[in-house]
């Protein structure tokens, strides 16, 4: 079956330059199953040219003037903006998104350009310095600026293959950093669209390169000493994994969780359930930061609960193509059969299912349940998929106890009408962010964003990012 708007075959992109050697990656539409394009998948003799490339592109990417640098991601913005629903289409297609929330990814990869954009002429916190703190420095003047780290390599993952890709690429193009960048090879055309508007510009020889390969050459994209920076975003077993395998390179991950939102006595009811619906099921599930564990005050638990399975209820399932589906198909087959594996041991060690439970091929209906003990994974771990659990609190501080007993810590969300408990939990949560009356799943991309624990390292948002780009390089002027 053809797609319209998908290519029979796409490209890799090796030093700006799109290369055909082979069409090995097959790519799969996510609800069918089927096979609907091929890719070129590169060997390790090619990331090895790869990373040479970068390197020589170090300067020619430093020299870039801000203005430079500003042009080329609005070039991206434009571009963008004109094959946006293309772009939907094929994220739909890739990743079995529903269709709304692809055209909503769309719209998340131009506002990372276009934040990167401005931060590319932005003075990168540069600062004069006092150094005149007694007879021994005077006459001594002090200022340092920010300079491009060198080549950077990233690792992106399958479930926001654009805006993700986005929040790596462009401020490393901001920041005058080379980069190469294994995309997921479940979800590759995303970031190859972007390679081929990345090629239209005026980015210098080398200066990226965009290659979808097997875990034997993905090695290099951790190993490789002339990589000065490895930003990695997927699991955190093989987040930490590569960060021992990383050598001498800063490292910045961004891995998962198991979020939570606390629903207080007092919280308007109505817009939590609302907020709360859309944090669980939102990309059914598969989202770091998608609500899994709900706390309750008992005083308004049952209220609450009766509320949000009717919501829930309401939630169509289904092929992404259609405009009203919510929950589409989890990435592959496997994984929606682990995902109703978790949800079968819950309910045998004494959980209750109040909605959802069921499986489709790969599409997981949206699930909730309540009294899952907490050595379940459905507890304990990331579930990945459109599957949350509900648990009763009697006291605030106790709901932040049951928040931070988690190895996770990225987003909480906290729906109260008490500031001095929104201070609190802000004071208290072991977490990246804390979100007062929103759901965790919120995010708006110049946030600094990212977790703690085993959640991650390291600020997510093109402003953050480039600081992870750049070093500091300090100046001393002696005038006497």
């Amino acid at each position: 079956m053809k797609h319209e708007r998908l290519k029979q075959n796409y490209p890799f992109y090796l030093a700006n330059e799109a290369k055909s050697p082979n069409q090995d990656l097959e790519v799969t539409d996510k609800y069918s199953g089927k096979v609907v394009t091929r890719v070129a998948m590169a060997g390790v003799d090619t990331i090895e040219s790869a990373i040479a490339a970068a390197t020589d592109a170090a300067k020619p990417m430093a020299r870039l003037a801000p203005y430079e640098r500003k042009a080329i991601l609005e070039h991206c913005v434009r571009r963008f903006e004109e094959r946006a629903e293309e772009l939907a289409t094929v994220l739909r297609i890739e990743a079995g998104k529903p269709i709304k929330d692809s055209r909503g990814e769309v719209t998340r990869l131009i506002e990372t350009f276009q934040i990167a954009a401005h931060e590319a002429v932005r003075d990168p916190q540069g600062e004069v310095l006092n150094l005149e703190l007694g007879e021994r420095t005077k006459g001594y003047r002090g200022m340092f600026k920010r300079v491009p780290i060198g080549p950077c390599s990233f690792i992106s993952p399958f479930n926001f293959p654009l805006n993700l890709t986005a929040h790596k690429v462009a401020p490393a193009i901001a920041a005058g950093c080379p980069f190469v960048l294994k995309p997921a090879s479940r979800t590759p055309l995303g970031a190859l669209i972007i390679g081929e508007v990345l090629a239209e510009t005026e980015l210098p020889e080398g200066a990226f390169s965009i290659l979808p390969c097997k875990r034997e050459g993905a090695d290099l994209f951790t190993e490789d000493e002339r990589l000065k920076l490895l930003s990695f975003t997927g699991s955190p077993d093989v987040g930490w994994k590569l960060k021992s395998k990383a050598g001498k390179k800063k490292v910045i991950l961004e891995l998962g969780g198991n979020a939570v939102c606390i629903v207080d006595d007092g919280a308007d009811l109505e817009d939590a359930v609302s907020r709360v619906v859309t944090g669980a099921f939102y990309q059914s599930g598969q989202s770091c930061i998608s609500v899994q564990r709900i706390l309750v005050h008992e005083s308004v638990a049952d209220a609450f609960t009766k509320k949000l399975v009717a919501e829930t209820e309401k939630l169509k399932a289904g092929d992404p193509a259609d405009e009203d589906v919510f929950v589409g198909p989890i990435i592959s087959k496997s994984e929606a059969e682990r995902i109703e594996e978790w949800i079968r041991r819950a309910k045998e060690a004494g959980g209750k299912i109040l909605c959802g439970g069921g499986r489709k091929d790969a599409v997981v209906e949206p699930t909730l349940m309540s009294g899952v003990p907490k050595d379940q994974p459905l507890q304990s771990e990331e579930v990945f998929g459109p599957v949350a659990v509900i648990d009763r609190f009697s006291h605030f501080d106790e709901a932040l106890e049951m928040a931070n007993d988690s190895r996770y810590g990225i987003h909480t969300g906290v729906f109260t009408p008490r500031i001095d408990h929104a201070m609190k939990a802000w004071d208290e949560l072991e977490v990246g962010g804390v979100l007062i009356n929103e759901m965790p799943s919120w995010r708006v991309d110049n946030l600094p964003y990212g977790g703690v624990k085993d959640s991650g390292l390291g600020r997510e948002g093109p402003r953050y990012a480039i600081e992870d780009m750049t070093e500091i390089r300090s100046l001393v002027i002696r005038s006497n």
